[in-house]
């Protein structure tokens, strides 16, 4: 690790789908590699769509975060380099659908992943980005248990900020048992369209009623950022000079400047 003594983990999640999670995933990890960090992204989503985004076949998965989170195995043994230098991957598979019922049973159900990423394995990453399910499942607990901070991607249209009030909810609640340091690391917009009408009134509503916790950076609505994953890239390395680059790039700095201020008022 470059700076710090442990990595900084950030769940990122959004109950609804379609809101770009595993984009922002991908390529604020891209981002975060391309500055000179360390990172691996924890893929907890069923659709595994991060793994495949980051062209991590399905018969390449061998042990996932299944395999983790079930039975125990050891996370170095399950994480995979990408083709990003500085990136990895703890893949998934649909198996991890069936969690939720596998686990209900466990007494420590909602501590599996704060455990698993507590060792020196995730130590060697200055960041731990974890892609969650587009639900308040036991996986996306986890994750909020496991994290020091919550990212969350809102989506540039109408009603897009129901539903914030359940997983802010959800966040308090973890946080009063299970993880109380847990924070909002901020809400970053994304699929933004300046032409729009309603994405600037989603963007002031958002502002208005949740501050300085609404990332300056914007994320557009850029072809290159959809085409990425369809061959196995970032949009960082498909296409340096795109908007969605140059967006997810900006994302990353405004993230590094956030953390030194915590750090300075700390």
């Amino acid at each position: 690790m470059s700076d710090a003594q442990a990595p900084r983990i950030l769940a990122i999640t959004n109950q609804k789908g379609g809101v770009g999670k595993t984009t922002t995933a991908i390529n604020l990890g891209a981002a975060l590699s391309r500055i000179g960090k360390t990172v691996l992204i924890v893929d907890i989503d069923p659709q595994g769509n991060a793994s495949t985004g980051l062209g991590i076949e399905p018969s390449a998965r061998d042990l996932t975060t299944y395999d983790l989170l079930l039975d125990d195995a050891p996370l170095a043994q399950v994480i995979q380099k990408t083709e990003i230098l500085g990136m990895s991957i703890a893949p998934a598979t649909t198996d991890l659908s069936s969690t939720d019922v596998e686990l209900v049973s466990q007494g420590n159900r909602v501590f599996l992943l704060k455990e698993a990423l507590n060792g020196p394995t995730a130590a060697a990453f200055d960041y731990v980005l974890i892609d969650c399910p587009p639900s308040l499942s036991l996986l996306t607990v986890n994750a909020l248990v496991a994290s020091d901070a919550v990212l969350v991607p809102l989506q540039s249209e109408f009603f897009a900020l129901e539903g914030l009030s359940q997983l802010m909810l959800t966040v308090r609640e973890v946080r009063e048992t299970a993880n109380p340091g847990l924070r909002i690391e901020g809400i970053v917009l994304t699929m933004y369209d300046l032409r729009n009408n309603l994405s600037r009134q989603v963007e002031a509503d958002a502002r208005e009623n949740l501050g300085e916790l609404v990332f300056q950076t914007r994320i557009p609505r850029n072809v290159r950022v959809s085409e990425a994953p369809s061959y196995a890239m970032s949009v960082i390395d498909y296409d340096p000079a795109s908007k969605g680059s140059q967006a997810y790039m900006a994302l990353a700095e405004e993230l590094l400047a956030r953390a030194s201020v915590e750090k300075e008022q700390a």
